[in-house]
């Protein structure tokens, strides 16, 4: 059997120009890299009109080991779609060096449902993740230059809320002290790195809708409070237009394909469970405005990736998905129900059974809470057997939900046509209820207190009971919301392995209580982030990271990128 980088690179690509053309895009507005990769000019969404197209969300159940298959089903649905005569365009995160070299070993997809080049799309790409580094970078040497030369913005050096970054997961960096080594070396103090895709940088770039409203958004970062406790912004430091330099180019969304040759918008890549997890809004409405369809994922679980979708990124660009699919697999939902992956492959009811309420609450959360149409995706593995597929279509009809069979990942377009059918009919139809785009709603309202967002997100959408707030959170809450931030949208920061904050709570726990211990402001991206539980913004590679697994031959051949 083929790893999936052995079927990307068996694959004869068309030529980026000849994908261009096929969604509409005019050889003035193609920057290309090389013969499968280009930048798409932004202007083209001022200078032309477009109707826009039908949006599709991805979603996925609570990731497991076992594995869940978004992004494959995500490609995979795109062809299916045009294999059925549709005008489609895919719209994706790019993956970050951390992941690629720490647990996954690659993110563009699997199987015959993969967008290439894909070593090109995993490691560096076109430069955006190393041009959102710099500009990151650029503002903590401004900031800590201006403290050096006199600090006449009077910031205290205890308060700085900045951070560097590195696209690496690289736990060594979390707590750090610099400045070290006498007065010409700056001023020593507490630090720490972020991963390049926790930065609000990140956030900024994904959520800016031109190069104008980039540069006012990274003006509204706070880097840290004055003496007597007024914020200090990036605009103070007169960093935003160069940082904005830095990110002009990044702007432009990156067109590539999938194997099938459909267009997709490779673009940003915030992690869904400590930043907002969507690709950028720029590829989104590109997408849009090219295709009929726009197929797109949101990162990790529903209750992470969907929500943020939802309830920042809908919120923030006024967008209206017409259609949801939550992906899952018969052996992840039995690693829910208890069974270890040694074991997933042997049919299982009774533990599937109990795996299912974490399917049902993700779906359910789609079709009550945002009053969306879904379809369930059952991403198949050989390993699945009549019986277990069976339970699984039981238990979503129940609900009022069809049940769709997705073998995308081994015959591509074609093993997904039977989804794309679904999401055709829900997209001009709606459901039986009458669920639309019409009728989509927020899970909370803006004129919740910070407080009481983070609560509703909680027993809404997670189903936990209460919301504890260490006194340290609830002191910043009551200073955001006295600075005027109180009206932002929330960005919860937690474990994307559990509807709770303890990623050993698999499956539909109940009953819980989630730790908010530290809600900070990202004023540029217009959200504030709470942390809770023990999140961390920088991970830490295992003890058998991907990267011991990843290899470049004589001839420039990459292998192990899965």
């Amino acid at each position: 059997m083929l790893t999936d980088i052995e079927i990307a690179q068996a694959a004869e690509p068309k030529r980026i120009g000849e994908v261009a053309a096929r969604c509409g895009v005019a050889d003035k507005y193609l920057e290309l890299y090389g013969n499968h990769k280009a930048k798409v000019d932004y202007n083209l969404l001022r200078e032309e009109e477009h109707a826009p197209g039908k949006l599709v969300l991805v979603t996925a159940i609570n990731p497991t080991p076992a594995g869940e298959g978004k992004t494959t089903t995500t490609v995979g649905l795109a062809d299916a779609l045009a294999q059925r005569g549709k005008n489609v365009v895919v719209a994706l995160r790019e993956p970050s060096l951390g992941p690629v070299f720490g647990i996954k070993g690659g993110a563009a997809g699997g199987g015959y449902a993969q967008v290439v080049p894909m070593e090109d799309i995993n490691l560096h790409f076109t430069g955006d993740f190393h041009a959102i580094g710099a500009a990151n970078n650029l503002l903590a040497a401004l900031l800590d230059a201006h403290i050096q030369n006199g600090n006449e913005l009077n910031i205290d050096v205890r308060k700085i809320t900045w951070k560097r970054v590195v696209d690496m997961n690289d736990r060594q960096l979390r707590f750090i002290v610099d400045g070290l080594g006498g007065t010409k070396n700056g001023v020593p103090r507490e630090d720490g790195f972020d991963i390049t895709v926790a930065s609000e940088v990140m956030a900024i770039f994904c959520l800016a809708t031109s190069i104008t409203d980039l540069k006012e958004r990274l003006g509204r970062i706070v880097v840290g409070y004055t003496y007597d406790d007024k914020p200090v912004t990036a605009h103070d430091l007169h960093a935003e237009g160069a940082m904005c330099a830095l990110l002009k180019d990044a702007l432009k969304p990156n067109l590539v394909q999938t194997l099938e040759g459909t267009p997709a918008f490779v673009h940003g890549g915030p992690f869904a469970n400590i930043a907002h997890g969507c690709n950028s809004i720029m590829a989104t409405r590109m997408a849009l405005a090219l295709g009929d369809y726009c197929v797109t994922e949101a990162g990790f679980g529903a209750d992470l990736g969907a929500e943020k979708f939802l309830d920042i990124k809908c919120r923030l660009a006024g967008l209206r998905p017409d259609a949801v699919v939550v992906v899952a697999t018969v052996r992840a939902l039995k690693n829910h129900g208890g069974v270890d992956k040694a074991h997933l492959n042997e049919e299982n009811l009774e533990a599937l059974e109990a795996g299912l309420p974490n399917l049902l609450r993700h779906v359910s959360n789609i079709t009550d809470v945002y009053h969306l149409p879904c379809v369930v995706a059952i991403n198949a593995f050989p390993t699945d057997t009549p019986a277990e597929l069976a339970l699984v279509e039981a238990r979503c009809r129940e609900l009022g939900v069809n049940v769709a069979l997705s073998e995308v990942w081994a015959r591509g377009g074609e093993g997904g046509l039977a989804l794309a059918d679904e999401v055709v009919r829900l997209c001009d139809e709606g459901d039986a209820e009458g669920r639309s785009a019409a009728t989509f709603e927020f899970a909370y309202d803006d004129d919740l207190s910070l407080a009481e967002k983070i609560r509703t997100i909680v027993c809404r959408v997670y189903h936990g009971s209460d919301v504890a707030f260490e006194p340290a959170a609830l002191t910043q809450i009551a200073k955001l919301e006295e600075l005027g931030f109180g009206h932002m949208p929330v960005c919860m920061a937690k474990t994307q392995y559990s509807f709770s904050d303890d990623a050993a709570q698999l499956g539909a726990p109940e009953g819980f209580t989630v730790t908010v211990r530290q809600v900070k402001v990202s004023a540029g991206a217009g959200f504030v982030v709470a942390l809770t539980g023990d999140i961390m913004t920088m991970p830490g590679l295992n003890k058998s990271p991907a990267a011991f697994k990843i290899d470049v031959d004589e001839n420039g051949v990459i292998s192990g990128l899965f």
